[in-house]
Parts: structure tokens; sequence; C-alpha cells
């Protein structure tokens, strides 16, 4: 049996994705599967700032949902429906992004199990950055923002810690981000010098 009929069971066939289940809680603790979806949660490729208790309180808030392969989970410019963020817990996710002059999107990375999307749009609501779409058939499980205001309200502690983990998480993303320009800026005044000492000047022409 595969770790989401594991972890959510009768919840991901009982449950509209609209409803908290009360006993959310119950479900997780004490459970293998839940266990093993906290360690995908503070895997390096999502939170490792949470405790396995903190991590194991933020899955029995989590809901259940499959997409089928090609299916576009996240797309990138969506201003609407942005209040959720995934872990992916079976399947790979390819992320893609628009880039100016550029018809067709460019693929930045291929995730899988262990890793989180959608948790800048959680946090701030804004539109999507990049698109997201199942390569495989995926399951996850999903924090909407809902649960993360009941997870507030119930575990404020944990609430801190998971929205501070958040935050160093797109703080690093953002670091990352400003090392790859740095070195793409470098890489562009190195052709163009090139460019410019195999070009003719104009008293060479002549």
């Amino acid at each position: 049996m595969s770790l989401f009929d594991r972890l959510f069971g009768a919840r991901a066939r009982e449950y509209p994705e609209s409803r908290l289940p009360a006993d959310r809680q119950a479900a997780v603790n004490g459970s293998s599967a839940a266990h093993e979806a906290a360690h995908l949660l503070r895997a390096p490729t999502a939170l490792m700032q949470l405790s396995e208790t903190e991590a194991l309180t933020v899955v029995g808030f989590m809901r259940p949902r499959r997409f089928k392969r090609g299916t576009t989970i996240i797309r990138q410019g969506e201003a609407t429906d942005t209040g959720f963020m995934v872990l992916v817990l079976e399947g790979e996710i390819t992320v893609e992004t628009l880039i100016a002059r550029r018809v067709n999107p460019v693929t930045v990375t291929v995730l899988g199990p262990g890793s989180l999307i959608g948790e800048m749009a959680l946090v701030d609501g804004g539109a999507r950055s990049a698109s997201c779409t199942a390569s495989t058939d995926v399951a996850c499980a999903v924090l909407t923002r809902d649960a993360l205001e009941a997870l507030t309200a119930e575990q404020p502690a944990t609430a801190a810690k998971l929205m501070t983990a958040v935050a160093q998480r797109l703080a690093e993303r953002l670091r990352d981000s400003g090392h790859k320009l740095q070195v793409y800026s470098q890489l562009v005044q190195t052709m163009q010098a090139e460019i410019d000492r195999l070009m003719p000047t104009p008293d060479q022409r002549r």
C-alpha cells in the first residue's frame, strides 16, 4: 500500500477537499505513515528546520490530493486559488517558467517526494511565480490557508515555527537566485568582451 493510502486511508475519499476533518490529529498520531510523511516534510528539499513533533503536527492538518499525469497543479501568473502549499509524497512534478522573448517555457527543475511547491503564495497570497505540472501521477499532502489558520489557532508555536521555516527556505532560494544572476551577468560581460574583441572597429575597417 502506498504512503498516500496509508497516511490518509478513507479520508482521501470520505472528506471533500473543502472540509477539514475534526479527527485529523487522531488519524496521524502513532501512525508509521505519518512519521514517513513528517520525515519528507523535514527533508533538505522541504522544511528541515522543523522538529519531528512539529512536522507530525503539520501533517495532521494536511489534506489528500491526487493529480493525474499532465495536470497543471500551479500555473504561472495565476492570482486566484493560490492559498495552498503542496508536499510531494509520490511521483514527480516539473517546474517551468516563462521568459521574455521565448515562446516555450523553460524547465527549471523536476521535483520528487519530499519536495514543496507553492509555499510563497501560501504566505503572501500573491500570483504564482512558476508553473508546476505533474510529470507522472502524483500523490500529495496539501496545506491550505484555512488549515494554516486552524493550525495557528490550535498550535500557535508550531505555526510560528512553520512560518519561520518557510521564510528561511524562501530566503535561501533568493540568495541562490541572486548568485545565479551574478554568474549569468559575468558570463554575459565575458561574452560581450569577446564579441567586441572579434568585431572590427570602424577604424580597423578602413
